[in-house]
């Protein structure tokens, strides 16, 4: 790995961020230790990874205050573009706020690059955070005291969810969704979310390039190379990956900072071979409510997840 890390424009702000992503959720994981992911987040930095990824909610907090350790220790916040979620469910205002003040101190940071309303996924949603004293009002109350820079939002159940949020003419900077190669052929927020963000010059955040994993269980023969280069290949700012050991960062920086993009021919066979499993039961986050989290369950009278 010689090259650089690639970095693209961030919408219409003016700021660039680097290609790959680091993903907020896998870093607080029992399967990597506290250490071991702080040592992880620093070869990510060293690397050229500046977009980080993360939620208040991710493993009960653990996931923020670990990435708040390594910005912290690693001495150089302004060279990083941290991005953390909104979990704030019911979507009221005050609790939003609430919680952005708890990210600002577990991420040891005095502002956030990216604050997004998190797993927009339920259809009331939309009409909760739009509401008078809902969540909206307090992206722009944070955006206009300087807590954040930028205001997004996240989801990956279904496109109409994202056009619904769309309709309400917000000025949104940035928007996060799943685009993997069977997102291409079902529900495809590739074809229907895609065009309209580069229409109004709005950032997107690629994530599940691998669908949860599915991609390689599937059968469907994809490999990781493939299946990253197939996602970065789309107009996206940056691509967001979970990253979960060392193997795979290193899997993931080669893939990064090498990056071509895939050439029609590539693309083509890449999508002639994802086509016959692309039915929806390998893209679980958007025909099942596994992957929606407790908050929003609870926010929607939804029975919880089970214990692991």
């Amino acid at each position: 790995m010689t090259n650089s890390m690639p970095t693209r424009p961030f919408g219409k702000t003016g700021e660039q961020v680097s290609l790959l992503g680091l993903g907020g959720a896998h870093i607080g994981f029992d399967k990597l230790s506290h250490d071991d992911s702080i040592r992880l987040m620093h070869q990510a930095f060293d690397a050229g990874v500046t977009f980080l990824d993360n939620a208040w909610e991710y493993n009960a907090g653990i996931s923020e205050v670990r990435m708040g350790l390594a910005i912290e220790s690693w001495g150089k916040r302004d060279e990083l573009f941290v991005m953390t979620k909104d979990c704030a469910h019911d979507r009221k205002a005050p609790n939003s706020i609430v919680k952005l003040d708890q990210s600002l101190r577990r991420l040891k940071v005095d502002y956030l690059d990216l604050w997004q309303l998190h797993e927009v996924v339920w259809e009331k949603d939309p009409e909760w955070i739009f509401a008078p004293g809902g969540s909206a009002e307090a992206l722009l109350k944070a955006k206009e005291e300087g807590k954040v820079r930028y205001i997004g939002f996240t989801g990956h159940k279904h496109p109409d969810i994202h056009k619904k949020m769309l309709s309400y003419g917000f000025p949104w900077d940035a928007m996060q969704i799943p685009l993997n190669v069977f997102d291409a052929h079902y529900d495809s927020f590739e074809k229907e979310i895609l065009p309209l963000c580069q229409e109004q010059g709005i950032a997107v955040i690629g994530m599940k390039s691998f669908a949860s994993g599915d991609v390689f269980s599937s059968g469907s023969g994809i490999t990781p190379e493939e299946a990253l280069r197939y996602s970065m290949s789309l107009p996206v700012a940056s691509l967001v990956s979970g990253i979960d050991s060392f193997k795979v960062l290193e899997q993931n920086l080669a893939v990064a900072l090498d990056f071509e993009p895939l050439s029609d021919g590539e693309r083509a066979d890449i999508l002639a071979r994802s086509k016959p499993f692309a039915t929806g039961k390998h893209e679980r986050f958007k025909t099942r409510r596994d992957f929606d989290a407790n908050e929003g369950r609870v926010a929607h009278s939804y029975p919880l997840l089970p214990a692991d």
